[in-house]
Parts: structure tokens; sequence; C-alpha cells
């Protein structure tokens, strides 16, 4: 799942990186809607025609950009429980990972959240199309993950008995319910965010 990372961070110099970051800077700042396709080739540096051979409409970028969080997410959550043999141990670390971020990342998490509804219909363009089926592949892998976890610790008696499924949509609802309010300037900071969602999620599983 290197996709996940590979497109946004492959070189400082790659054009397609570039206009990803800016895309991602402006969508998360000032809004998908409000920003001007044409302002980001400005500040990236190229033509607005030449933005097309890397993306063939500002809704290509964003779904792009979507799809490559959704991958980063579940590179996440494989990275963080990949030596937890413990059920608890392991939800820990997932959630902890899940709420690790950069600036950067936590606006590319906030654009993802913001647009979940442009996965449910067909896109008329081939290319937008194909990020969008990506990414609900990618949605529905992230949900098979917390659910095998919640479902290990259930088997285990860690956890509650229940219908595995629906405790990890509830506990993966929470987790990614931050980075809708979530600001690096705020009264908190991530790893005091992470500390209390941490707390409330095992609230939801514990027997």
């Amino acid at each position: 799942m290197s996709v996940g990372t590979t497109d946004r961070r492959e070189s400082p110099r790659s054009k397609r990186s570039r206009i990803l970051t800016v895309a991602i800077e402006q969508f998360g700042r000032v809004g998908y809607d409000h920003t001007k396709w044409a302002s980001v080739a400005d500040e990236v540096g190229i033509g607005q025609t030449a933005l097309y051979h890397y993306f063939e409409s500002k809704a290509h970028c964003l779904l792009t950009i979507m799809r490559l969080e959704l991958a980063d997410s579940v590179e996440r959550f494989d990275a963080a429980t990949a030596e937890q043999s413990d059920p608890e141990a392991a939800l820990r670390a997932a959630v902890a990972g899940a709420l690790q971020a950069s600036p950067l990342d936590a606006l590319q998490r906030r654009i993802l959240q913001n647009h979940m509804d442009l996965l449910a219909t067909e896109r008329q363009s081939g290319k937008e199309e194909a990020e969008r089926l990506q990414s609900r592949e990618l949605v529905q892998e992230i949900e098979r993950r917390w659910t095998r976890l919640i479902a290990s610790g259930m088997e285990d008696g860690v956890f509650a008995d229940g219908d595995p499924k629906t405790v990890g949509r509830l506990v993966l609802a929470l987790v990614i319910s931050v980075w809708r309010w979530y600001r690096p300037n705020g009264p908190a900071t991530l790893d005091e965010i992470a500390e209390t969602v941490t707390s409330a999620v095992l609230k939801m599983v514990r027997p």
C-alpha cells in the first residue's frame, strides 16, 4: 500500500507532488469550493493549462488527495499494530498511529472527512471514477482492519462481547472525527487529544 505516501512525498521537485501539497494547503485552509484552480497553478509556478497534464480537473485532484490519505491510513494502522500481540495494546497503538500528524497531514485528513460524500456517487470522468472506486475499496479495507482488531479482543475476552463490525465502526468514527475540528494552533495538542480519545475508546470496548 505504498501508494499512500508516494505521490505527495516522492520528491520536493516533483511537479505532481508540489501540486498536491499546494492543493491540500488551499483546500484545507480556504475550502475546496472557494479554491480557484488557477490559484493552485500560480502558487506552483505553472500555467493553468499545465495543471491538466497532471490532473484533469480540480475534482480529480481532490479525489486523488482523498485516495492517498486513505491508503496512508492503512499503512499507519499496519505499522502501529504490527508488533502488538495483545488486543488492547494493539488498539492503543492503532489510535495513537491514527492521530499522529504534521500540520499538512491534518489538513489532508480534514479534507477527506469533509468530502466523504463524494465517494457515494459515480463520477462521469474516468479518472475521477477510478480514484473514487479505489477510495471506496480503501474505506472498506480500513473498516476490515479495525473490525479484525476488535474481534480479536472479543475472542480473547479482553473486550466486551458484541458485533465487532459495529463496534469497530463506532471506534473508528470516534477516532477520525478528530480531523473535523482539530486545529494545529488550538488549545489541545494531538498527544493530549490522542490520550483522551484512547481513554474513550477503551471505555467503549472493555467489559
